[in-house]
């Protein structure tokens, strides 16, 4: 179990750091991403993003 929260740490780490690069190539602004403003606070739904995110891992993992 260590093991695996290790994991997932190092890979929220990384998709942090990239973040910004995706956003300068559109990821976060593409239709079916929800941003919106509350109280101040910028909140953030990347919905459209997300699948497509994943979609692109699987196609990876099947061709590995």
């Amino acid at each position: 179990m260590f093991r695996w929260l290790l994991v997932i740490f190092f890979v929220l780490m990384i998709v942090n750091t990239f973040t910004s690069w995706f956003r300068k190539i559109g990821f976060g602004r593409l239709p079916g991403d929800v941003n919106f403003k509350i109280f101040g606070r910028e909140f953030n739904l990347p919905f459209t993003t997300t699948i497509i995110l994943s979609l692109v891992a699987v196609g990876i993992a099947r061709f590995i």
